[in-house]
C-alpha cells in the first residue's frame, strides 16, 4: 500500500524538514543582509575617513603659518607676524572644524542597523510564533548608545 503525497506531506518528519529548510533560508538571508550592509557601512566609513585625511593639510599649513607668525612676531613685534598669525588661525580653525565634523559623522554612524532590525523581527517571530501586528522600533542591543555631544 502506497501513501499519497497528502499523507507524506503532513507527517511530523516532513514538517520538521520544512521548518529546518525555512530556518536555514532565514539564516542565509540574514548572513547575506549582514554582508551587504557591512560592505555599505565600510564604504561610508572609508569616505568619512578620507574627509579626515583631506583636512589634515589645513592643520599642517596652519601650524607652519603659526610657527612663522611666532618667529616674525618675536623678531619685529609688529607687522608681518600678525598677518601670518591670522592666516594660520584661519587654517587651523577650518581644518579643525572639518576634522571634527568628519569624526562626529564617524561616531554617529549606526553600523549594521538594518541587520539588527531584521534579526529582532525574526527573533520576535520565533519566540511569539507570529509577526508583530504593528512594526515597532526593535530594542537594539547590538548598537552603541548615542554619544553625548
Amino acid at each position: 500500500m502506497t501513501l499519497g503525497t497528502e499523507q507524506t506531506d503532513r507527517g511530523i518528519p516532513a514538517l520538521v524538514g520544512r521548518m529546518a529548510d525555512g530556518f536555514s533560508r532565514l539564516v542565509s538571508q540574514h548572513i547575506t543582509l549582514a554582508r551587504m550592509e557591512l560592505a555599505e557601512d565600510a564604504k561610508a566609513m572609508a569616505m568619512d575617513a578620507a574627509r579626515v585625511v583631506a583636512f589634515v593639510p589645513f592643520l599642517l599649513v596652519g601650524y607652519l603659518f603659526l610657527c612663522g607668525a611666532i618667529a616674525v612676531a618675536l623678531a619685529q613685534a609688529i607687522g608681518y607676524g600678525w598677518a601670518l598669525g591670522a592666516v594660520s588661525f584661519a587654517n587651523l580653525a577650518g581644518g579643525g572644524f572639518g576634522i571634527w565634523r568628519a569624526v562626529s559623522r564617524l561616531k554617529s554612524r549606526q553600523v549594521m542597523d538594518d541587520s539588527a532590525q531584521e534579526l529582532s523581527r525574526s527573533m520576535a517571530v520565533l519566540t511569539t510564533g507570529s509577526p508583530p501586528a504593528v512594526p515597532q522600533q526593535p530594542r537594539n542591543v547590538l548598537k552603541e548608545p548615542p554619544h553625548a555631544q
